[in-house]
């Protein structure tokens, strides 16, 4: 192929031709297979297509029954995965969504479905993010290229007592992968609340060769004042009580300042970029919605912090108190990081189970 494969197309090479084949799994064709799409004879669309018949949206769909697991896509050969949009019903944190490389028995992705999309509260909230876009009314997309040499397989279990049901589109290219192109991981954690005077763990544990590109925060503040003066910190191959990155402030990581306000005085402003964004701010209503809540992205496209051995990623949680003292925080903060990396990966730990995932 002359040294292109078809996997990196962006605007300047969209011209480019090449070998590689266009891919796609969905409820109307489960193997992604050539020239079988729409083929369904049964589905969540054959009551509604009973006066059409065969190739008419019998089968957009699927059912999730509870306390099940479900196979999205099983990809056998070389290639990527290039685009995912789905939409679910049910509460997201209660949907986890897996994908395993190559043949691998432990997951590189292990994420609830709403916090893999930067919907960490299970309400929607509009993305224009460049590698992750949700749209109206609860459209769930991501544009991360996951790279595989052997095959793939994407899975999604139903945690909740109730049927789910989802949409979904994989969309994929079979193609050379070359050996230097690093899996896609994805890992979810939570403090709730977030021990006193400690830090909130992002990621760690990770052994090998990558680059961190990017992180999701949904954080529930449990204070009244201004919760963004933590430090977000990252400690690179071998690095012991210092980092070698250390961030100015929560808002500042994620590309904002003076908290997230504008104009001043006024209060928090929403926003949602090509790289970062403060998409989401759930304000209290003076009943239920009780406490503040916020929704945050930041994508290192443009700058991956790059490790060759190791890494671990921190958050401090800081206020104010009296007397222009920072106040450590107790708040509940869910994170996902997403990075690229050698396989194997270190062993993931144990998601929290429902309790400790459920949005209250």
């Amino acid at each position: 192929m002359n040294g292109y494969n078809g996997l990196h197309l962006n605007l300047g090479n969209l011209s480019r031709l090449s070998n590689a084949l266009t891919r796609s799994i969905s409820p109307e064709n489960l193997t992604g297979e050539k020239g079988r799409g729409g083929m369904a004879t049964e589905g969540t669309g054959a009551s509604c297509a009973r006066d059409l018949g065969r190739g008419w949206k019998i089968s957009p769909s699927l059912r999730m029954p509870p306390h099940e697991t479900l196979t999205l896509a099983e990809i056998s050969g070389s290639g990527a995965i290039q685009q995912i949009w789905m939409t679910i019903t049910g509460r997201w944190r209660f949907s986890i969504l897996r994908m395993y490389w190559d043949g691998e028995t432990t997951p590189s992705v292990e994420v609830p479905v709403g916090d893999f999309f930067a919907m960490g509260w299970g309400r929607y909230a509009q993305i224009n993010s460049l590698p992750v876009a949700v749209n109206p009314g609860s459209a769930f997309n991501c544009y991360w290229e996951m790279p595989f040499q052997k095959g793939a397989r994407i899975t999604i279990e139903n945690l909740d007592d109730e049927q789910q049901t989802i949409y979904y589109q994989i969309n994929y290219t079979l193609t050379e992968v070359p050996d230097d192109l690093g899996r896609f991981h994805a890992q979810f954690r939570r403090s709730n609340p977030l021990p006193y005077k400690s830090v909130h763990t992002i990621l760690d544990g990770v052994r090998g060769k990558g680059h961190y590109v990017g992180t999701y925060m949904a954080w529930g503040v449990n204070n009244c004042g201004w919760w963004g003066e933590g430090e977000i910190k990252f400690y690179i191959d071998g690095d012991g009580e210092f980092p070698t990155i250390c961030g100015t402030g929560t808002e500042d990581y994620f590309c904002g300042s003076y908290d997230f306000e504008y104009p001043r005085g006024v209060g928090y402003c929403e926003f949602s970029a090509p790289f970062s964004g403060l998409p989401q701010v759930i304000r209290p209503d003076g009943l239920y919605d009780s406490q503040q809540r916020f929704g945050m992205y930041r994508w290192h496209v443009m700058d991956p912090i790059r490790f060759q051995q190791d890494l671990r990623v921190t958050i401090q949680a800081l206020g104010w108190r009296s007397g222009g003292r920072y106040l450590p925080l107790q708040d509940d903060i869910a994170s996902t990081a997403f990075w690229y990396q050698t396989e194997p990966h270190a062993p993931f730990p144990a998601l929290p189970d429902r309790d400790g995932l459920e949005v209250i």
